[in-house]
């Protein structure tokens, strides 16, 4: 059986920063049931052992052996695998998206009807049954862990076909959008980028929506349907985020980094932080000190 051996192989292979020699492979092992903030990249994440739930705003998400997540944006979530143990890890495989890989395979395709991207844009995140294909294609990958001498040859091989079956896939719409350059996810995809690079400056929507070539009217419109939340709330979520990274490096200098993603006043920060992650940032900090790492991209 398919997930069989690849639990086996994401046993004997799973390290803690979750990167693989295959370029863009992730896969994880989980042991506890932590509810961790995290990005969730644009990415594929095929769960192999156990449940995950996964919050964006209020969107939640639950995707168990055999099923995989579609996320389209890299965005602000919550996650946490159900019932993870030591005795029963809960595993996990992850593949990187790439716009300039979708649109390639597109291209090859001369793939005209997959021009599905000039409406309103599918939610940037999806759950679905791996077919067959699929989980036979996942394993031959992870199968190249065992045979390092393969993977420059074979993985981009077999990655482009993992691509392609998502393209192909029930929730393709939202991975062909990405690839595609005039596409409304791609604009919003460009606008999620300029808001994460400039998360502490303020900003007016307007602004922001000029930059993707929209109206401020669609752009509010399509932001909120690939997001979950206004282009105010994402600027929130990436700057508390970028915060907690910042106390994790430095946990004595909780009174500067609030003002260093972006807020002007201390007990809004705190506030807001507190909303975020259950508790100040002061104690937040005092917690992190022994934390030597904690999940910062990967929906896996």
């Amino acid at each position: 059986m398919p997930l069989e051996e690849l639990r086996i192989l994401i046993g004997r292979h799973a390290s803690a920063d979750m990167t693989t020699p295959i370029e863009g492979v992730l896969i994880a092992r989980q042991d506890v049931s932590v509810l961790e903030p995290s990005m969730s990249g644009s990415v594929m994440a095929l769960i192999v052992q156990g449940v995950k739930r996964l919050a964006l705003n209020d969107r939640v998400y639950e995707y168990g052996a055999g099923e995989y997540l579609v996320s389209s944006l890299d965005l602000p979530v919550t996650g946490q695998f159900i019932d993870a143990s030591p005795d029963r890890p809960a595993l996990g495989v992850g593949l990187m998206l790439h716009p300039a890989s979708i649109a390639e395979l597109l291209l090859q395709a001369g793939a005209a009807d997959f021009r599905d991207g000039r409406g309103s844009p599918p939610g940037s995140m999806a759950v679905c049954t791996a077919s067959a294909q699929l989980l036979d294609a996942v394993l031959r990958l992870l199968r190249l862990l065992d045979s390092p001498r393969d993977i420059a040859v074979l993985a981009p091989l077999i990655k482009r076909e993992i691509l392609w079956l998502l393209i192909t896939g029930e929730q393709g719409a939202a991975v062909r959008q990405l690839g595609l350059a005039d596409s409304n996810l791609s604009h919003i995809a460009r606008a999620v980028r300029w808001i994460r690079e400039h998360y502490a400056r303020a900003f007016r929507v307007e602004d922001v929506a000029e930059i993707c070539g929209m109206s401020a009217s669609a752009f509010y419109r399509n932001f909120h349907a690939a997001t979950a939340m206004s282009p105010i709330q994402f600027q929130k979520q990436i700057r508390l985020q970028e915060a907690r990274l910042m106390l994790a490096a430095q946990p004595e200098d909780v009174a500067s980094i609030g003002y260093r993603v972006g807020y002007d006043s201390p007990s809004q920060f705190s506030r807001e932080y507190r909303r975020q992650f259950g508790c100040p940032p002061s104690q937040d900090a005092l917690r992190l000190r022994s934390v030597t790492a904690f999940p910062a991209t990967g929906a896996v």
